[in-house]
């Protein structure tokens, strides 16, 4: 229980020390923000800052930081470390700096901002990257709250037969309540009911880990368990880094990221929003891995499907029961909701930031809405009728999420190379996730499936590759002509 207690002190530390440090490496100014400067009524409004924030924690909390840490808590406690300081090293650099550079170039999307930095070649893959990623998002997090009410469905006594025409219909009405907000302006739904889901969303946290507490649970000790605690041997690098993604690092978290950039009336802001946000939701992650190492014992938790809706079903009824659990549920089922409407709201900006298509006249909206929700539909429906495995789904936006993070870090890097700031707070994690990412593509069984013999040197070898290729860059852009506005 100690080592719960010392991490969940080193992330909210994080957040006022390293936070801190992060902001003023970036140097936010007084300079008019797009939502003050643009402000269309659609995407760029003044929002105030305490709404910024929920909307930007429920963004990015999803399924991941519950999901994903019932997974990554298989391989028993040292889970803890990775959630505690990939948050604050990696995950919540990561949103800032997604965030910021979202602020200071209009609000573009994150494709356009890798594309400032990174040059016309990287800004069409990472086009692609988000889209695809978004689109997963979106299905995923359709998906996942249509079973949870299944779930629920199921455990009050309704026939077997009605299950899937009960989980189709729930996932017909979130698609079309996901159509709605990605369709209409940023404040008339998704400014208004956040806080209602961000209210489920403290209840279920809160009554977690004070259940955790009160009812004889006992949350094993890092030093006691510093191995691979992982029923079927899963090793740890770099699969755990992969499957706890949302709770420590995410990628997915720069296409919200924009969404808030648009929205900020000070850059100061930033600090509370995006790296705030993160913090958060690296705490609502510890809290269910906790749960999950100190309820289940690894093959207990493996045969309840790890991070499935059983899991997250079995624990609110063990920490909480009775009215708790609805409560709770609730909160799991808004989680998920409120990452999926704006999952599929970036991707029609990505697109429209693609093809130039402005978004205030209501017809040109339409013409994005429909294709994006279409293939949501489209991949949602063919899960439930057994045609798609959810499963492949989620690890391949695992993957996904973790690329398009280093990318994204790379990209920071080079801003403050612009600027002549200490780009190293980037450069690491950058380093680091590149090295996760390449690991993860040669061994996992949906990419290469080579053994750790060939993965484990190639993804250290492409991390050390792609280090040394932006050192290499900076010093000849160093040496170009007109190096100080290269920037401006």
């Amino acid at each position: 229980m100690l080592s719960f207690i010392i991490c969940l002190a080193i992330l909210i530390a994080g957040y006022f020390v390293y936070g801190k440090i992060v902001e003023n490496t970036f140097a936010p100014d007084d300079r008019e923000t797009p939502a003050v400067k643009i402000n269309d009524g659609v995407d760029y409004v003044v929002l105030p800052q305490w709404k910024l924030f929920m909307i930007q924690l429920l963004n990015i909390a999803g399924l991941g930081p519950i999901f994903g840490a019932l997974s990554g808590a298989l391989w028993g406690p040292v889970v803890f470390l990775w959630i505690t300081f990939g948050t604050v090293f990696a995950g919540a650099v990561h949103d800032y700096f997604s965030g910021m550079l979202s602020e200071r170039n209009n609000g573009v999307s994150i494709s356009e901002i890798t594309g400032i930095y990174l040059g016309g070649v990287m800004k069409n893959v990472m086009r692609v990257f988000a889209v695809v990623l978004l689109v997963m998002v979106g299905t995923v997090f359709a998906v996942g709250p249509a079973g949870l009410i299944q779930l629920l469905c199921k455990n009050s006594g309704a026939a077997e037969t009605s299950l899937l025409a009960n989980k189709l219909f729930w996932l017909i009405l979130i698609l079309v309540y996901y159509f709605i907000a990605t369709f209409i302006s940023i404040d008339k739904i998704i400014g208004k009911v956040y806080p209602v889901f961000g209210i489920c969303l403290l209840i279920m946290a809160v009554g977690v880990v004070f259940g955790i507490f009160t009812k004889g649970y006992h949350i094993p000790e890092i030093w006691n368990n510093f191995s691979n605690n992982h029923p079927k041997g899963t090793p740890i690098w770099s699969m755990m880094f992969v499957t706890v993604a949302c709770g420590a690092i995410s990628g997915f978290h720069a296409t919200q990221s924009p969404l808030m950039a648009r929205c900020l009336k000070s850059e100061r802001q930033g600090h509370f929003v995006f790296y705030g946000a993160m913090v958060a939701e690296g705490i609502i992650a510890l809290i269910w891995a906790a749960a999950g190492c100190s309820i289940y014992s690894g093959a207990e938790l493996l045969e309840l499907g790890a991070g499935g809706p059983k899991a997250v079903y079995d624990i609110c009824s063990k920490t909480m029961g009775g009215v708790g659990i609805i409560l709770a549920m609730l909160g799991v089922i808004a989680c998920p909701i409120t990452s999926g409407d704006t999952a599929f709201r970036s991707a029609r900006l990505v697109l429209a930031d693609w093809f130039k298509i402005d978004q205030k006249e209501w017809k040109k909206r339409l013409v994005l809405c429909v294709p994006v929700l279409g293939v949501g539909a489209v991949l949602g429906i063919g899960n439930c009728l057994g045609k798609i495995d959810y499963n492949v789904i989620w690890r391949y936006f695992s993957w996904t999420n973790q690329t398009l993070a280093m990318i994204v870090l790379w990209a920071a890097s080079m801003f403050l190379f612009y600027e002549k700031r200490n780009y190293w707070i980037t450069v690491v994690p950058a380093t680091f996730m590149s090295a996760v990412s390449i690991t993860y593509f040669f061994m996992a069984s949906e990419c290469l499936h080579l053994s750790t013999a060939i993965a484990y040197p190639a993804g250290i070898i492409a991390a050390v590759l792609f280090l040394g290729i932006f050192l290499y860059t900076i010093k000849c852009r160093k040496t170009a002509p007109h190096y100080d506005t290269l920037n401006k």
